[in-house]
């Protein structure tokens, strides 16, 4: 099932391209400005935090030899730190992607070693009259510092398939289900369920049929989830202890329809003594039902395309 809004990749090069942008010209009118100093630290110190401001959002400016050696210090904000003189960075991921032909390069984003959070370095060659290779400067920028536009991304509705632990998928022909309290007790539970999701604000639902539980999330308190027991999700009187709520109007599965899928999923965890359902979940608002298998492969699909598959597609897929 496709849509027409952005894939994450689509997303991710957009904020790339608003990036680059503002980076790519600053980055190169230093380069063109640091040549003739090329080689001298204090000289090159001097000429990097000139330019400094003129890079926006960078968190650390400086020069690097051919062979990736840092001849500057770091020019940041609040000055002129010497502690990387001398830092091989011909390891560091930046210098491990292929420059383009213009000389200008920004990196994919990476975990920052000092800080340890995510970050990404613009890479300009720098050149001397005639055109040969001096070495590159680098600007090092934060993630978290950036003004990019940070519109919500917003997941296509499509099954996805995940495999899971191949060290459970080898062993899938040699168990068979247990039983569990749940199981003896699903047309209950899901009853329950099915009352505080119409009724109580109940929006999201992860059943795990084997260890008889479920985690849940209200309206009420959407921020914290919480645990049904066994015993809470085989007493119908646990829905008095919730206020009602009006069905959400913006929920993309109809009220209507719950049940049927609570059923769907209750066929699963009977389908096979092998293959068979071991945790489900149900989210009103994106209309995902998720499923995990015995085999631990795990199924992501819109809950109008879950009710159209039968037991027979399941068997044939697993």
């Amino acid at each position: 099932m496709q849509n027409n809004k952005n894939t994450l990749q689509e997303t991710i090069a957009r904020q790339r391209t608003a990036l680059k942008a503002i980076i790519e010209e600053p980055l190169r009118a230093a380069a063109i400005a640091c040549a003739p100093v090329w080689g001298d630290r204090a000289a090159l110190n001097a000429e990097l935090a000139r330019r400094f401001a003129a890079v926006p959002h960078c968190r650390y400016l400086y020069a690097m030899g051919v062979d990736g050696v840092q001849i500057s210090d770091n020019v940041g904000a609040a000055g002129i730190r010497d502690a990387d003189f001398g830092r091989v960075r011909s390891h560091r991921p930046y210098m491990r992607e292929s420059l383009p032909a213009v000389g200008f390069l920004l990196s994919r984003s990476y975990i920052t070693m000092r800080e340890r959070r995510p970050g990404l370095t613009a890479i300009q060659l720098v050149r001397d009259a005639g055109g040969a290779a001096l070495g590159f400067l680098g600007a090092d920028f934060y993630l978290n510092e950036l003004p990019l536009t940070r519109a919500r991304f917003e997941e296509q509705r499509q099954w996805r398939q995940l495999r899971g632990d191949p060290s459970i998928r080898s062993q899938v022909f040699h168990q068979t289900r247990s039983e569990s309290e749940m199981d003896r007790q699903l047309p209950t539970v899901l009853g329950v369920v099915e009352e505080l999701m119409v009724d109580h604000g109940m929006y999201h639902i992860m059943l795990h049929f084997s260890s008889s539980r479920a985690v849940y999330w209200t309206l009420d308190d959407p921020y914290r989830y919480r645990l049904f027991d066994v015993q809470a999700l085989t007493t119908p009187d646990i829905c008095l202890a919730y206020p009602k709520h009006a069905y959400p109007a913006d929920a993309l599965v109809p009220k209507e329809r719950i049940r049927a899928i609570l059923d769907a999923m209750r066929s699963l965890r009977f389908v096979d003594e092998m293959f068979y359902l071991r945790s489900g979940t149900l989210n009103l608002f994106n209309g995902i039902v998720g499923l995990t298998f015995s085999c631990d492969g795990s199924h992501y699909v819109p809950w109008d395309e879950f009710l159209k598959m039968d037991v027979a597609f399941w068997l044939g897929t697993l």
